[in-house]
């Protein structure tokens, strides 16, 4: 038997979530926009797998005792993709086809787009993430598939975008929660 009073109030897991998926994703992004060489990759790799990749798989993990089916599959999901990128470049790099890498790309990309289309009733700050992440992912899986720079840097400078986006988000959760109103609109 519980009542109101009773009931477990669970923490919003979603900054923790957004901010580790923005700072993995700012770091990445610095190389395939150009700004680094891919000697800061190192740096990269060990961001993805203790911040991008298990910071997101804790707070997917938080989002399932909410109800979460949408946080819960999107930070699971991202973790696992950040943990399967370090992986791949530790050990698989040199052996795996440029087209290849592109499907990879390219199915995050499908899988993105649509989680993008689930957040049509969500705050415009989480629609823009999702949107600028799918564009990203079939920018980098078109400059794979091409050999293309261009795509590959522009890729990159969306995924800079997205990672603003996240960052922001986050803040905004953090700051409206601890301020009790909204600071930073989310739309």
């Amino acid at each position: 038997m519980s009542d109101a009073s009773t009931q477990t109030k669970f923490s919003n897991p979603a900054p923790l979530g957004l901010a580790g998926f923005a700072l993995t994703t700012w770091l990445l992004s610095m190389i395939n926009a150009g700004w680094f060489s891919a000697d800061g990759m190192g740096l990269v790799l060990a961001c993805a797998l203790a911040y991008g990749g298990t910071a997101q798989a804790i707070a997917g993990v938080m989002e399932l005792p909410r109800g979460n089916t949408f946080g819960a599959t999107a930070f699971l999901s991202y973790g696992a993709f950040w943990w399967s990128f370090a992986l791949f470049v530790l050990f698989l790099h040199d052996k795996v086809p440029a087209a290849f890498v592109g499907w990879y790309l390219c199915l995050w990309g499908v899988f993105t787009f649509y989680m993008w289309l689930g957040t049509f009733r969500a705050p415009r700050a989480l629609q823009l993430i999702f949107l600028a992440l799918w564009i990203t992912f079939f920018l980098l899986a078109a400059g794979e598939w091409t050999g293309m720079a261009g795509l590959h840097q522009t890729g990159g400078y969306m995924g800079l975008l997205t990672a603003i986006f996240a960052f922001y988000l986050s803040a905004a959760e953090i700051v409206n929660d601890s301020q009790q109103r909204t600071v930073l609109p989310i739309g």
